[in-house]
């Protein structure tokens, strides 16, 4: 049996930017310096956080902290969901953010420049039960199952969160990364004829988005918290060309639920009975599949302890 004081920790290397690295280093050197008892492994691929975390949850370890963005986050909640049955009493899970999208760390005060801080918070383990996303869907024939902390996109939504981690990638530049996000807005506007189910509401018509989302959906569903046993979705329209400015800049502001084309829903249930063959993801990680539908999203309340900054 693992200490029950020592930190499993995965540090997913391929999900941040060329300043992540050094990041990391700096991470380690802190966590020494705080008397942290650790051990850390280093994902191989953007695909090898689920194993590893895996890995940690079945030698016992009681924290578990990933040390990247929004994906690696997703992958290792799949991981630790799917081995429920095997981890230890008060197991919880922290966040060290640093990766290109940092969402669900920022939704709790967790900044990706204040890393001292995020290991203080862990050796704090000041703990709150977090709701889990659930997301079932078809990989041609195969029924899948597919857990998230933050959203499900659908549509441009889901194409312009790999664009602007890709630029973010590249440019290293948060605030830089959103012109060729912006750009790809204006000229592909494109719409798709979709048909959902919001609990007993059906909805049939052409648009151009959906985000279903369990946290701030990437900024969508900004109202969306992981502890009311409830999903956000936002459905949004396609706009006129010059609307796109008014779009962007209320979607910086968290104001995204203001804009006209968005129209707001929160409910327990959605299926998403055609998406028109748009791209679908779940927190940044593509649902493979040239079939996926039915999408259907539900939420498990309270499912999970995730180590939060104390208030």
């Amino acid at each position: 049996m693992t200490d029950k004081n020592r930190w499993g920790v995965v540090y997913s290397s391929h999900s941040g930017s060329y300043k992540s690295h050094k990041r990391w280093l700096l991470i380690r050197k802190y966590m020494e310096q705080k008397g942290v008892l650790y051990d850390f492994i280093q994902s191989e691929d953007e695909d090898s956080v689920e194993r590893l975390t895996a890995m940690l949850c079945q030698n016992g370890y009681r924290t578990i902290v990933i040390v990247g963005g929004d994906r690696a986050v997703n992958d290792a909640i799949n991981a630790i969901m799917k081995n429920k049955a095997v981890l230890v009493e008060g197991f919880a899970i922290g966040v060290i953010p640093n990766g290109i999208a940092n969402d669900f760390a920022r939704f709790w005060g967790i900044e990706v420049d204040t890393y001292k801080r995020s290991v203080e918070n862990i050796i704090a383990r000041h703990t709150r039960k977090i709701d889990i996303g659930v997301c079932k869907y078809m990989d041609d024939t195969i029924p899948q199952t597919r857990y998230f902390v933050n959203c499900i996109n659908i549509g441009l939504g889901a194409r312009l969160v790999k664009i602007s981690n890709d630029a973010l990638r590249l440019i290293g530049s948060k605030r830089l990364s959103f012109i060729p996000v912006f750009l790809s807005q204006v000229f592909e506007r494109k719409s798709f004829k979709m048909a959902l189910r919001i609990d007993t509401e059906q909805l049939q018509g052409e648009y151009m988005s959906i985000c279903i989302g369990n946290c701030l959906g990437y900024g969508q569903t900004p109202n969306a918290v992981p502890y009311n046993g409830a999903l956000d979705i936002s459905v949004i329209t396609r706009p006129k060309w010059w609307q796109m400015f008014e779009g962007f800049w209320l979607l910086g502001k968290g104001r995204f639920l203001n804009y006209k084309n968005v129209h707001p829903y929160r409910a327990s249930t959605v299926v998403v009975e055609d998406c028109g063959k748009a791209i679908v993801s779940c927190d940044s990680k593509a649902l493979n599949g040239k079939a996926s539908e039915p999408i259907k999203a539900t939420v498990l309340k309270e499912e999970i302890d995730f180590i939060i900054q104390p208030y």
